[in-house]
């Protein structure tokens, strides 16, 4: 009888314990898009890496004509020629290949620059979004746009709009 009663008071403890807890959802997808530093942001960026690309894509079509040009007149050249000139690709080829990995790898220049446009819009979100949670005091705040499937949510518990309020952005 007495494991009963603990075991009960365990059970209805806990249950109780987690409908004690609270929580909301917000959509940062949502919230970054009605932004319009966020906006303005996402179109220097895009602007960016257009720019890039196109400097990226001249180097390769240099390349390209380079081996061309070398295929024409392959048999025509000494070995030595030969292999100066495929020298002279291979060179080129690995310009552009870390041109390329420079401007669009991993920690390269565009993700660079998308921290420094980027980032201080979502801090902003962040702090937002803590002093909701602490004012309200949510145990937890869920993001349906990330990582976290989320199959349904009240759109009561959405509090994306005050997030968007309490950056001064108006919908």
């Amino acid at each position: 009888m007495k494991r009963f009663l603990i075991t009960a008071v365990l059970v209805i403890g806990s249950v109780m314990g987690a409908l004690a807890q609270k929580y909301c959802v917000i959509d940062t997808k949502y919230i970054l898009e009605s932004i319009p530093d966020y906006k303005d942001a996402q179109k220097k960026l895009d602007a960016i890496a257009e720019q890039w690309q196109k400097e990226i894509d001249a180097k390769f079509q240099e390349v390209d004509r380079m081996y061309k040009s070398y295929q024409a007149e392959q048999v025509m050249l000494t070995d030595e020629l030969k292999r100066k000139r495929e020298d002279e690709i291979i060179a080129r080829e690995k310009d552009a290949k870390d041109l390329q990995k420079k401007r669009f790898g991993y920690e390269g220049d565009l993700f660079k620059k998308r921290e420094e446009l980027v980032k201080p819009i979502q801090d902003k979100i962040y702090n937002a979004v803590q002093k909701l949670a602490a004012a309200r005091m949510y145990d937890f705040v869920l993001d349906k746009s990330g990582g976290i499937t989320v199959i349904f949510s009240d759109p009561k518990l959405d509090k994306s709009e005050e997030i968007l309020k309490s950056l001064g952005v108006k919908k």
